[in-house]
């Protein structure tokens, strides 16, 4: 069995397939019989393996109150590994590919006071059902701030002229020029009980990180799919893990990731973004103290579990469930 089959592993149908700006696709799963699908809430995502058989994870961007379909949003990335080339090159209608249920590691915290949303580009995916859910609740307090390039390449922009989103949302094109970005400090210089989440490119969210940072920790919350791979540090050393099921014992290098060494050594681990933002890499954690670096694990987690992508080892050895 593939690494991408051992978490997608539910056939669903394409059943539409639109354009819905430059480079994006949007398509409509549903399960072949029609039936429901697995609930999820807004802020949840799906693991699906591409044409070309890789294991992708795309936001769930439609209404969760919709149980007979998902719906996905995909930018073709020219310079990524192909999946994203493979989805919007080659999926159509009538077309079947597997996914997993739906995951949510960006939650929408119920009954905030107010909401702030900042989106870039595909970014905007989590946030459209964020908005739908608070929009079919009846919810006013909320606004969204959507920076995209031009109109061309702004999503779902149906959605944000329709009249339950007049005042709510407002769309910025920067042109690609520094000097033309949104300005963000009027913004988020007050937190004022308010909840933020912010989804988009690397260069946004950094500059959300970094303005938002007296803000209260529990109240600011990020989606990041395409962070960066993160290097090794220089007090990085080198240590050893055990595999308990089969015995076999490996040295980790300073340069490399966990997941590298186990890879290198046929030990087949499913993954996904290998920035610790996923957990698809997880495996089980049976002895040992881990220098635990992703975005995934809760604290009572992190006792028996490692994020391989990124995670390394306070002791000289970890042994894993594996």
């Amino acid at each position: 069995m593939s690494e991408a089959k051992q978490i997608a592993n539910m056939p669903l149908l394409v059943t539409a397939a639109n354009k819905i700006a430059n480079d994006t696709m949007s398509f409509q799963l549903q399960r072949p019989d029609g039936g429901e699908l697995p609930i999820f809430l807004a802020g949840s995502h799906i693991f699906v393996e591409t044409p070309n058989e890789l294991l992708r994870q795309y936001s769930l961007c439609n209404a969760p109150t919709e149980r007979n379909r998902y719906v996905i949003a995909v930018k073709r990335d020219a310079a990524g590994r192909g999946g994203s080339k493979s989805m919007v090159d080659t999926l159509k209608v009538g077309d079947t590919i597997l996914a997993s249920e739906p995951r949510n590691a960006f939650p929408l915290v119920p009954d905030a006071a107010r909401y702030l949303f900042i989106a870039g580009g595909i970014g905007i995916t989590p946030i459209r059902s964020m908005l739908l859910a608070l929009s079919a609740a009846g919810s006013k307090s909320f606004k969204l701030y959507y920076c995209t390039r031009s109109l061309q390449e702004t999503s779902f922009m149906e959605d944000w002229e329709k009249p339950e989103f007049k005042g709510k949302v407002v769309i910025h094109h920067d042109e690609g020029k520094p000097d033309r970005r949104l300005d963000l400090w009027p913004m988020l210089e007050k937190p004022d009980r308010t909840h933020l989440y912010c989804c988009g490119p690397s260069p946004l969210m950094q500059a959300v990180r970094d303005m938002a940072g007296h803000w209260p920790s529990s109240s600011v919350h990020f989606e990041d799919f395409c962070a960066l791979k993160p290097k090794p540090r220089p007090d990085d050393q080198a240590f050893t893990v055990r595999l308990a099921k089969s015995g076999m014992k490996l040295t980790v290098p300073a340069k490399d990731t966990l997941l590298q060494t186990l890879r290198n050594a046929g030990v087949h681990i499913a993954s996904s973004c290998e920035s610790g933002s996923c957990g698809s890499c997880q495996v089980g954690l049976l002895e040992g103290e881990a220098d635990h670096r992703d975005f995934v694990l809760s604290e009572s987690e992190q006792h028996d579990r490692i994020i391989s992508c990124v995670s390394r080892a306070c002791s000289p050895e970890l042994v894993l469930d594996i």
